[in-house]
C-alpha cells in the first residue's frame, strides 16, 4: 500500500508505544527523519504526538504600587484568542506567593477565575492563557522563589532534560500525558546559573526552537522576549505601575500607554516604580508572520503595523492579483473572524460589494480547534455558520479564508455555500500555502506534516522524492506549484483558487524579509 494509506489506516501500521520511555516505535513502516511526526496506535486508533511540544498562549503580568490582581485578571483575559485549554494567575504580596490555574476548555478565563480575584491578593503579578501545560508555576530554588509563564516551543527536550538529568540527581512532574511540563524544565535551566538573568540567557541560548517570558520574583518582575523575536513582548505605563504583555492592546482599556516594546533577546526588569534593561536587544530579528495572518487579535499591533490594517492591505494585493482575470464575484465574503478584514481589504480595491453570507453564531460556540478530537472540530465549525440565503442564492461568491491547513473545513464550508445555492465559489487564502509544519510556534494548528493538505498532495505526486522538490512547489511561477493549486481547487471543489503570494505577504506586512519568520510558506529558517 501507499506511504498515505499506511499512515491513515491503523491496520497497515505497527506501532508500539513504550510508557516509560514515552516513545513511539514504528516496526513496519517509516516516513523519514520527521520530528513533529502523529503516529497511530495499531490497537486503538490513538493520535499519540511525540516530543516537540504544541505551545501556544499569551500573558500578562504587572507591577504597581497598588493591588494589581484585578488588572492582571482582565489583562490575562484579554489574551483568551491566543488559547483554549488552561489559565493561570500568580501574585505576590504580603501573604506572599498565590497561584491558581484551571481548565477552560469549556468556560471562558473570566469565569472560572472570578473566586480567584476575590482571594488572591498583591502588587505583583502574572498570568497567562496556555495552549498546553498548566503554568504558572511556582518554584523553589537557590535563586530564591518566583513564579513563571513561558510562550514558546522546545524541540530539544529529550537532549536538553538528558543533560539536566547528567548534571546531578533532579526530577521533574510527570503530567498525566506522560510528559515533562516545558515550562518546568525552563525554570530548571534557569536555576543551573548564577542569577535569574543569567539563567534566561543560558535557557534561550540552549532552547532549540523559541522561549519568552514572564519571571515574578519578591522583587519584581523580569521580562524577556524571545531571542529571535519571534513572539512579542511590550511594556505599559501609567502613574505608579508598569505592566508587560504578550497583546500590546491588552493594558489600554486599563489606563495604560504604550511605554516600551522589547527588542529580539532583550531582558528587562519590571517594579512599580521603573523599568531597568538588563541585557540589550540584538539586531537579528524573525518575528512570526503568521501572527499578522491569523493569531493576531485586530487591535493588536507587532513592531508597529497594526493586524487589522495589515488584513486591508493583504487583501487589496489579492484582489490586484485577480484584476483582469476572469473571475467576477458578485459579492466578496471572509470566512469569520480573521478573513473577514482581508475580505474587506479586496472588496475595497475591486470595488465588489463587502457581504457576510454566512454569520457566526458565537454566543454559545467555542473555538473550532479546541476539542482534540477532529470530528468533532469539523461539527462545532459547521454549528457555528449560519447561512444568509439571500445573500447566497443564484450568487457568484469570492471567499476569503486566513489560511487552508487540512482542507476539512473549508471544503466543508464551500459545500454548504452550493446547497444554500450558491452559483460559484471562489476562494482567496490570505497567505502562501502552508508546506511545512511550525518549527518554533507550531503556529500552523498541524501537528504533522502530512496533516497539511499541500504535503498530502505533494507525497502523491512525487513520493519519495517529495522533500527534494519542496522547494519548486514554494516556487508560484512553477509547473510543480500551479499543478499542486489545480489538484487542491478540484478536491476542494471550488471554481477558482489563487493563494497570497510571498513576497505580497511580506509586502503586506510591510517588514523586511529577513525579519520575519516565513519557514512555513518557504521552508527558510
Amino acid at each position: 500500500s501507499s506511504d498515505l494509506e499506511k499512515l491513515y489506516n491503523p491496520g497497515k501500521i505497527v506501532l508500539h508505544y513504550n510508557r516509560t520511555e514515552r516513545m513511539c516505535k514504528e516496526k513496519l513502516w517509516k516516513q523519514g527523519n520527521r520530528p513533529n511526526c502523529i503516529c497511530v496506535s495499531y490497537d486503538k486508533g490513538e493520535k499519540i504526538q511525540k516530543r516537540g511540544k504544541r505551545q501556544m498562549g499569551g500573558f500578562f503580568g504587572v507591577a504597581s504600587r497598588k493591588d494589581c490582581t484585578l488588572e492582571l485578571f482582565y489583562g490575562v483575559d484579554y489574551h483568551s484568542h491566543l488559547g483554549t485549554r488552561r489559565g493561570g494567575m500568580a501574585t505576590y504580596g504580603a501573604n506572599g506567593f498565590s497561584r491558581a490555574i484551571h481548565n477552560i476548555e469549556n468556560s471562558p478565563f473570566r469565569t472560572k477565575f472570578e473566586r480567584d480575584v476575590e482571594e488572591m491578593e498583591g502588587n505583583l503579578g502574572i498570568g497567562c492563557i496556555s495552549d498546553y501545560e498548566p503554568q504558572p508555576l511556582l518554584i523553589q530554588s537557590h535563586l530564591g522563589s518566583f513564579a513563571i509563564t513561558t510562550v514558546g516551543k522546545i524541540n530539544n527536550m529529550d537532549q536538553l532534560l538528558k543533560e539536566v538529568y547528567g548534571n546531578g540527581r533532579t526530577h521533574f512532574q510527570e503530567m498525566s500525558t506522560g510528559q515533562i511540563n516545558a515550562t518546568e524544565l525552563a525554570a530548571s535551566l534557569i536555576c543551573s546559573e548564577k542569577t535569574i538573568p543569567e539563567g534566561i540567557r543560558h535557557l534561550q541560548d540552549v532552547v532549540d526552537g523559541s522561549m519568552t517570558l514572564l519571571l515574578l520574583t519578591k522583587d519584581g518582575i523580569y521580562a524577556a522576549r524571545d531571542k529571535k523575536g519571534r513572539t512579542p513582548l511590550v511594556i505599559g505605563k501609567k502613574e505608579g505601575a508598569y505592566c508587560a504583555s504578550f497583546e500590546n492592546f491588552a493594558y489600554l482599556n486599563l489606563g495604560y500607554t504604550d511605554y516600551h516594546e522589547l527588542g529580539p533577546g532583550e531582558i528587562d526588569f519590571i517594579t512599580p516604580e521603573s523599568v531597568e534593561m538588563l541585557v540589550p536587544p540584538q539586531e537579528e530579528m524573525k518575528i512570526c508572520s503568521f501572527l499578522w495572518v491569523y493569531y493576531g487579535y485586530p487591535t493588536a499591533s507587532y513592531e508597529g503595523i497594526n493586524v487589522e490594517e495589515m488584513r486591508y492591505h493583504c487583501g487589496a494585493m489579492l484582489a490586484k492579483r485577480d484584476a483582469g482575470s476572469n473571475v467576477h464575484p458578485d459579492l466578496i465574503a471572509g470566512v469569520p473572524d480573521s478573513g473577514i478584514a482581508h475580505a474587506i481589504g479586496y472588496a475595497n480595491e475591486s470595488k465588489v460589494p463587502f457581504a457576510r453570507p454566512f454569520i457566526k453564531y458565537t454566543p454559545t460556540w467555542p473555538r473550532s480547534f479546541m476539542p482534540t478530537n477532529q470530528e468533532q472540530r469539523n461539527l462545532i465549525a459547521r454549528m457555528k455558520l449560519i447561512p444568509v440565503q439571500a445573500l447566497i442564492d443564484q450568487k457568484k461568491l469570492l471567499l476569503i479564508d486566513d489560511s487552508i491547513v487540512r482542507g476539512t473545513q473549508l471544503r466543508e464550508t464551500t459545500e454548504f455555500l452550493y446547497q444554500s445555492g450558491a452559483k460559484e465559489v471562489h476562494v482567496r487564502p490570505a497567505c502562501p500555502p502552508l508546506l511545512y509544519g511550525c518549527k518554533f510556534l507550531n503556529f500552523s494548528r498541524s501537528k504533522s506534516e502530512l496533516d497539511l493538505i499541500t504535503r498530502r498532495i505533494i507525497l502523491e505526486k512525487e513520493g519519495e522524492n517529495a522533500e527534494k522538490v519542496l522547494e519548486e512547489y514554494a516556487d508560484p511561477t512553477s509547473d510543480r506549484y500551479e499543478s499542486m493549486c489545480q489538484e487542491i481547487c478540484r478536491r476542494q471543489n471550488f471554481t477558482s483558487l489563487r493563494y497570497h503570494r510571498l513576497d505580497d505577504l511580506v509586502e503586506s506586512i510591510g517588514l523586511p524579509k529577513c525579519k520575519m519568520c516565513t519557514y512555513c510558506f518557504d521552508g527558510k529558517e
